[in-house]
């Protein structure tokens, strides 16, 4: 159990769920998915379309980011039945997992935090792209494997490879998800659209969502950090305004935060982060780093120690 940084009245006020917030921020990312692709093909222009797909892969990774809350029930709190399938149909499926499984996952991550009975902690510990601190060249080089595919395929065959240990889901749960592929791919097929498909969800979904799950992936747990305690144990980063857009969708970056109090959806993660920075005690441990092309890359290819971040 962490220790209380913040009282019980606060955190039972910020753990207050707000399904609409939720429902505006899927709408929200499909929506700017769809502006994406029609200013692509609007312009007809290169650029424009690696824009695009940078733009798109953000907006998966804000899918990502939503899997998350949804798989701490941080949508609905009556209704887990409703909420699976909700954050299935129009986050999890689309990105090719399940909420289930992933949940399975992250709550033993969660309980097991930097153990060797934390599957992602199992998972990465000793594997060179967890390594730090490392070379600039290294740390580039990993950088181009995502975005030439390799380093995504990588990482999906380790996903898989997790998976298999996962219990699996009901018979009808796997028909009706067949199902759903089924129809999107007669759809696709029905409006001769399949080339717009790869490259509007496959190009991006193989290169900038994974790179971008990657980063995220090291800035919550790797390089240069103080495994000894809680408060160092997991980084917050406190981005700038554009990072936001792409390594930090809906208020991810205060991952320290969502540890210490996973009942705090995460539109109410600023607040909380607030409340804790006026506990002195919890400044004085608290792994907050500012930005993540610059602190971040500071502390994991230099092992620059961490600078505190208001």
């Amino acid at each position: 159990m962490s220790q209380a940084y913040v009282d019980a009245a606060t955190l039972k006020r910020l753990s207050t769920l707000r399904p609409w917030r939720t429902a505006l921020a899927i709408t929200f990312d499909w929506a700017v998915i769809a502006a994406a692709i029609a200013l692509s093909e609007w312009a007809q222009n290169p650029l424009v379309y690696l824009l695009a797909v940078a733009v798109i892969g953000g907006r998966m990774h804000g899918f990502g980011v939503l899997l998350h809350d949804f798989a701490h029930y941080r949508f609905i709190g009556g209704n887990k039945a409703l909420s699976d399938w909700v954050c299935d149909l129009f986050l999890a499926w689309p990105i090719l997992t399940t909420v289930a499984s992933y949940r399975a996952n992250h709550l033993a991550h969660h309980r097991y935090t930097n153990t060797d009975k934390d599957p992602d902690w199992v998972f990465k510990l000793g594997h060179r792209k967890f390594t730090f601190p490392k070379a600039w060249q290294e740390g580039a080089l990993e950088i181009l494997s995502y975005l030439v595919v390799l380093g995504s395929i990588v990482d999906i065959f380790g996903m898989l490879h997790r998976l298999r240990a996962a219990e699996k889901p009901p018979l009808h749960y796997r028909l009706v998800r067949l199902g759903f592929y089924i129809a999107m791919a007669a759809l696709f097929t029905a409006l001769g659209i399949w080339m717009d498909v790869l490259l509007y969800w496959f190009v991006p979904y193989l290169t900038t969502f994974f790179l971008l799950m990657h980063i995220r992936s090291v800035a919550e747990h790797f390089g240069s950090m103080d495994y000894s305690h809680e408060l160092g144990s997991t980084r917050s980063v406190l981005p700038y305004l554009w990072e936001r857009a792409f390594f930090a969708p809906h208020q991810v970056n205060f991952h320290l935060e969502h540890h210490l109090y996973p009942s705090v959806p995460f539109y109410n993660l600023p607040a909380l982060h607030r409340a804790l920075m006026a506990n002195p005690a919890y400044v004085a441990r608290a792994h907050n780093t500012r930005g993540y092309t610059t602190g971040l890359v500071r502390e994991t290819l230099f092992g620059a120690p961490s600078i505190p971040a208001a």
